[in-house]
């Protein structure tokens, strides 16, 4: 007898306790902690987009009766929210951050830092059951100890690299590599779904370089190393197996997009659609190296042009939540959550991005390719 499933199994991004990608520092006192995240920060802020979990310690605090936002127009933020801690809620906050630093005085992270404060040993002993993934161990002072129990529990402690809380720019180091060790790969989405239209044939069947357009642009890819998928709807006869089927139905090339991450979630995706035949080896891998995983995109703009171009553009797995959250208020243009999101805009001369959708224009490009 088959089991019924009462939910879809969907693939879903690799999160720790709050976040992609975090890490709990304890051991010592919480403004210790504070203070040092706080130079961390200054170092790295520049690469990755950082967060930090902390708990309040002032118990004459009470939830408001409404949620308080107040804006700076430099970007500042102060919020009062009657809303309480909750794994899902706070995974959605945390999703759009390269890196979260927690408090594990009072959280636990999947990653830990463990600062050694001879004034704390209790405290360690208490938490130890948090200890279960050290990354490194800051010394607080020069004749700090390896806790006994620390030695108990896991005897290859001691082979963890150690630095003295003095060391910034070490521990500034290390933590970059923990960073760059969870950047997504990225794979490349050739969109060959559309329905063409305006062509009166489908674009991506078109031959401008001896084969179809949807081949040619997923050779393109490969031969960077890109591992590729053609974007296709569920009607089309594609003999292709490396696909991804349109589930976002009636939307475009915005539902290829969130298609493509509700099959893999925890990758980049290059995006290149078919109707662009001036785009080169040399435009993506332009696109590769400048490349900024902390925004949510690299996107490619002409530079006469007012706006970015969303079809060759590497989406980056925190636009998603960000996609989702545009298409709940009804606006499915992947333009759009370009243009009002964090960004990185690599610019072009123009004519690389020249658009066909007619049978002239086609016509007249593939003269022009061929002369």
């Amino acid at each position: 007898m088959v089991k019924h499933k009462k939910h879809a199994k969907l693939t879903r991004r690799e999160f720790g306790n709050y976040a992609h990608n975090e890490i709990a520092i304890l051991g010592t006192k919480c403004s210790i902690i504070s203070d040092l995240i706080q130079k961390i920060a200054n170092n790295l802020q520049k690469n990755a987009k950082l967060a930090y979990l902390d708990a309040s310690h002032n118990k004459e605090i009470t939830a408001p009766q409404i949620d308080n936002f107040t804006f700076h127009p430099s970007g500042d933020l102060l919020k009062n929210s009657a809303v309480k801690m909750n794994r899902y809620h706070d995974k959605t906050v945390f999703s759009s951050y390269d890196f979260l630093f927690i408090n594990g005085n009072h959280y636990k992270g999947e990653q830990q830092i463990l600062i050694l404060d001879i004034e704390k040993e209790a405290s360690v002993l208490k938490r130890i059951d948090q200890l279960d993934n050290v990354q490194f161990i800051i010394s607080l002072n020069d004749d700090s100890p390896i806790f006994d129990f620390l030695l108990e529990k896991d005897p290859t402690i001691q082979n963890l690299k150690v630095y003295h809380i003095s060391d910034i720019k070490k521990i500034t180091k290390h933590i970059e590599n923990l960073i760059l060790q969870k950047i997504a790969p990225v794979k490349g989405l050739v969109l060959a779904g559309g329905k063409s239209l305006r062509m009166g044939t489908d674009k991506g069947l078109l031959d401008y370089f001896g084969k179809s357009q949807r081949n040619y642009s997923i050779e393109l890819l490969e031969k960077l190393n890109l591992k590729s998928f053609l974007s296709v709807r569920k009607e089309q006869n594609v003999d292709d197996t490396d696909t991804v089927e349109d589930v976002f139905l009636g939307l475009g090339p915005f539902g290829a997009i969130c298609s493509a991450f509700q099959t893999n979630p925890n990758t980049a995706w290059l995006v290149l659609a078919t109707d662009l035949p001036y785009v080169d080896e040399k435009i993506i891998q332009q696109l590769l190296e400048k490349r900024d995983p902390s925004k949510i995109a690299t996107a490619i703009k002409g530079k006469n042009k007012k706006f970015p171009e969303p079809l060759i553009t590497i989406w980056e797995p925190k636009a998603y939540p960000i996609m989702l959250n545009f298409l709940a208020q009804g606006i499915s243009c992947p333009r759009k959550v370009l243009i009002n999101s964090d960004v990185e805009i690599i610019e072009i001369d123009d004519e690389f991005i020249t658009n066909v959708n007619t049978p002239e224009e086609f016509d007249a490009v593939k003269k022009e390719l061929n002369d």
